[in-house]
């Protein structure tokens, strides 16, 4: 699942950026929403992989603090993203004639800066204490049922939902492999 995550992820990235028209509001979200869920699968996924295979669960306090914080980050960025996604579907359906003027390069680069960072105010502000008192109450089990959806399968099933059923995603991908393809086959 890990890596159907990554390679789904990675395919999003280089089919917004290996193809031109691809160049528009909506796939620069979708580059950096496939970004961040690799970022976020990977804040966890490899240590837990690795515990599976040592049969150890030891992680350091700090390895543990890191984690979290990453982990939340990552979430919380993700969410935030989502909401620009909403936005920018919101001026394409709601101003078409105006979507170019309102969804401009600058507006977009400020959406995803303010979209970090806010992600990481809220992580000091709030998040990590409310994390923190609340994981003793719940059942070790349920948690980790929880965990593993949020962190596993929401993230390998994005790149379906949002881009691969998209044409022109499969429209550059299947012309970034042929070319790739072309080149590999003349050398």
């Amino acid at each position: 699942m890990y890596l159907i995550t990554v390679c789904g992820n990675l395919l999003i990235i280089l089919a917004v950026s290996s193809d031109s028209l691809l160049h528009t509001p909506m796939y620069f979200f979708l580059c950096n929403l496939s970004f961040v869920d690799i970022c976020f699968t990977s804040t966890t996924i490899p240590k837990m992989l690795w515990n599976i295979q040592t049969q150890s669960k030891v992680i350091t306090y700090e390895g543990c603090i890191t984690q979290i914080y990453f982990l939340i980050h990552f979430g919380v960025l993700d969410i935030f993203l989502l909401t620009v996604m909403a936005y920018d579907w919101f001026v394409a359906i709601c101003h078409p004639l105006h979507y170019t003027v309102i969804m401009n390069h600058r507006l977009c680069g400020l959406m995803i800066l303010g979209s970090w960072l806010s992600a990481v105010s809220l992580f000091y502000c709030t998040v990590l204490g409310v994390y923190l008192s609340s994981a003793a109450t719940h059942s070790s089990h349920s948690s980790a049922t929880a965990s593993v959806m949020y962190t596993v399968v929401t993230p390998m099933l994005n790149p379906f939902l949002y881009s691969l059923r998209n044409k022109d995603i499969k429209k550059a991908l299947k012309s970034f492999f042929v070319k790739e393809t072309t080149i590999l086959s003349q050398h």
